[in-house]
């Protein structure tokens, strides 16, 4: 500690700097296109004709889908039939199982009730499960698996799409004697990805015993009612007649009407029915935990709990061979979150995702929290891929309206900043005795060094005509740019995490005309 601070600290004045600590201003992220929601609606006809031509080259019965702006279903989109033999067309109130897209749902139940203190996620499941106490892993050094293993596919569990699609309706009792019997692993617990349903509806199961209700009572009553989702349901019985998508296989020419099955313990990874304008509600709360903010609480968990589900916690793979919204060639990085996938490609395009499929059923939705949109669809037919289609209209919408990610202002300090060391520029004079650096910053850089650069700098690019705002990364960090006769001069900066930051890090860079 430095001998002013501990000055400050006999003085009594620790009350002041923590008035300052908490005064800090939080700066939100904006977007700056005033025009940006009425440039999406002019893309509605374009899309709708992407996703009708897909259906029909892929023979969906029936395809529905929904887009999600600023917290709003904006647009949505029916074509064809949820039950062919009725010849029931579909609609707003069309109500299809989306099979594995409900895990996400079961995973906020799980975090609902960590926040409230019911558990935690490095639990062993073995806490909620008896039967599961003498589970033995792949080798004797295993850990025990926890709740977070389960949540992130690293229970070690095998991968097991199909058969866990034909345990739906399996009970309580079903699933405790199968862990009472053992369980056969893949991978060492925390060692590996693998995509396990079976994970999925043990949580359903944990749900059930710490809360002495059944999982589907509990998400109904916590997270689906208070999101105003009142066509959403467990069960095909219970979902009006007119309204239940009746799910296809196309087979030689024909569809095929497939058994709906019930929903049991396994229904906790893929058993939830819904509509478009439900599930878009689902959808529009997630992105209402971006940007973080200081607005009061009102969803069925705080904001930063969901942000927590949405972070790639599990490593799943690198896809390659794929392009970015332009055309490029740019890998994507995908991992696993908390009943979510985070799909992050070469430019830093940030996008949360998961799938479903059932036999008769498919369907996947996507944000992108920088942007503040989404994209819901469903369709009648088994394992119906839409990773195809959502790539190629997210694509086409960034495209097509031009769309930009919002942009950090620059925070009060950050300005500071840089107007204080736009003065110091190129002499450097007197920077020493200045309390603008940190106190590394001329341990690390050294002020002959750094008036040589600048000086040949500034005499290249000739007089400097303006300085631009700064394009702040963060809170406390950014660039800025010098715009001289003949060149640029774009400066990097970046302040230590004091009450009154100062500048720790600096680097220059010459841009030429």
């Amino acid at each position: 500690m430095r001998k002013k601070n501990f000055i400050f600290l006999l003085s009594g004045i620790l009350s002041t700097v923590s008035i300052t600590l908490s005064a800090q201003t939080y700066h939100e992220p904006v977007f700056k296109d005033p025009q940006r929601i009425e440039k999406i609606k002019t893309t509605f006809p374009a899309l709708d004709s992407m996703f009708s031509k897909y259906a029909t080259d892929k023979h969906f019965p029936s395809i529905s889908y929904g887009l999600v702006a600023d917290g709003k279903l904006i647009h949505s989109f029916f074509k064809g039939d949820i039950n062919l033999e009725k010849n029931l067309n579909a609609n707003d109130l069309s109500d299809y199982h989306i099979a594995s897209m409900t895990k996400s749902i079961t995973a906020m139940a799980i975090l609902k009730l960590r926040d409230e203190g019911k558990l935690s996620l490095d639990d062993p499941i073995s806490k909620y499960i008896p039967q599961a106490k003498n589970l033995k892993g792949l080798t004797a050094d295993a850990p025990a698996i926890t709740i977070r293993h389960l949540l992130t596919h690293n229970a070690g569990f095998p991968e097991d799409n199909p058969w866990g699609d034909r345990q739906l309706g399996r009970s309580d009792q079903w699933l405790e004697d199968l862990y009472k019997n053992g369980i056969s692993f893949s991978t060492t617990t925390g060692t590996a990805y693998e995509y396990s349903n079976l994970g999925f509806g043990t949580l359903g199961l944990i749900i059930n015993n710490i809360t002495g209700k059944t999982y589907q009572e509990y998400i109904t009553e916590n997270i689906l009612r208070p999101l105003g989702m009142n066509h959403t349901y467990w069960d095909f019985d219970d979902v009006p007649s007119d309204q239940l998508a009746i799910g296809y296989r196309y087979i030689d020419g024909r569809f095929t009407a497939q058994p709906l099955l019930h929903s049991g313990v396994f229904g906790a990874m893929g058993g939830l029915i819904t509509t478009i304008a439900d599930f878009s509600k689902y959808l529009a709360f997630h992105l209402s935990a971006w940007p973080p903010n200081n607005a009061k609480e009102t969803g069925p968990i705080k904001r930063s709990s969901v942000r927590e589900m949405q972070h790639g916690w599990n490593f799943a793979q690198l896809w390659k061979n794929e392009t970015d919204s332009k055309g490029n060639p740019c890998f994507i990085m995908d991992s696993y979150c908390y009943g979510l996938h985070e799909y992050l490609d070469c430019n830093g395009l940030r996008i949360i995702t998961h799938s479903g499929g059932l036999p008769g059923f498919g369907s996947q939705w996507r944000i992108l929290p920088d942007y503040g949109i989404g994209i819901v669809v469903f369709a009648n037919l088994t394992y119906a891929s839409m990773g195809a289609i959502l790539t190629g209209a997210v694509d086409s919408l960034l495209n097509w309206a031009e769309l930009q990610p919002r942009v950090l202002p620059a925070s009060d300090i950050l300005t500071k900043r840089r107007d204080q060391l736009v003065k110091l520029l190129p002499s450097w004079k007197d920077a020493q005795k200045s309390e603008i650096f940190a106190d590394n910053f001329f341990l690390d850089y050294f002020p002959d060094k750094l008036q040589k650069q600048s000086e040949d700098a500034f005499a290249k690019v000739g007089k400097i005509n303006s300085v631009s705002e700064v394009n702040a990364t963060n809170q406390l960090r950014g660039t800025f740019t010098m715009h001289g006769e003949k060149g640029d001069i774009a400066i990097w900066f970046s302040m230590s995490p004091e009450t009154d930051p100062k500048i720790q890090a600096f680097r220059m860079t010459l841009h030429s005309k």
